[in-house]
């Protein structure tokens, strides 16, 4: 638990001092820019309440809201890597689940680098590449599915096939607001 606590600590430390260090370069924004950004989202609603739900979002440029949802995917996959670490511990008795369980905690972290990854890609305005990033960090669930399948005894838990779907949206949202930009 304590490896997890600092992961999640250190990614939102690492969010928090991406915006504090473009503090300057942010302009004022109205909730106006947050629904034209959301609206170039394939999840509206989704984008909307993940903004409202941060304060800085109100002075944050693009690049700044996107930074936001980069931050909630990384939550999201960190801690889905924690809940996946605690159910290894459940299923001691079962080695093929534990097996495909680690590797899904695996899998998840992967997508919590690549979030990470996307952040300082965003922050050099290298948006293809935060791009690919958050891309294969939307991906790394499937490998994750994937190796379930491979299984057929075992079956694909529920409440990890909502957290996939999850972690899927908010990169989805964070495309989208990457889309906006027009860099392509």
């Amino acid at each position: 638990m304590g490896s997890s606590y600092t992961t999640t600590s250190v990614t939102f430390s690492l969010v928090m001092l991406f915006l504090l260090l473009q503090h300057d370069h942010f302009a004022t924004a109205d909730t106006s820019l947050i629904q034209k950004t959301c609206k170039a989202t394939k999840y509206y609603a989704l984008c909307m309440s993940s903004l409202k739900s941060n304060p800085t979002s109100l002075t944050a440029d693009g690049k700044g809201l996107a930074a936001i949802i980069v931050g909630i995917a990384t939550v999201n996959a960190t801690a889905t890597s924690s809940y996946l670490s605690s159910q290894v511990l459940s299923s001691a008795n079962d080695a093929n689940a534990k097996k495909v369980l680690k590797e899904c905690v695996d899998k998840y972290g992967y997508a919590g680098e690549a979030l990470q990854g996307s952040l300082q890609d965003l922050a050099a305005e290298s948006y293809d590449y935060a791009y690919m990033h958050i891309t294969a960090a939307a991906d790394y669930p499937n490998a994750c599915h994937n190796a379930f399948r491979r299984f057929p005894a075992l079956v694909y838990p529920p409440e990890l096939a909502r957290r996939e779907e999850a972690l899927k949206r908010i990169c989805s949202v964070v495309l989208g607001i990457i889309d906006s930009f027009g860099w392509d």
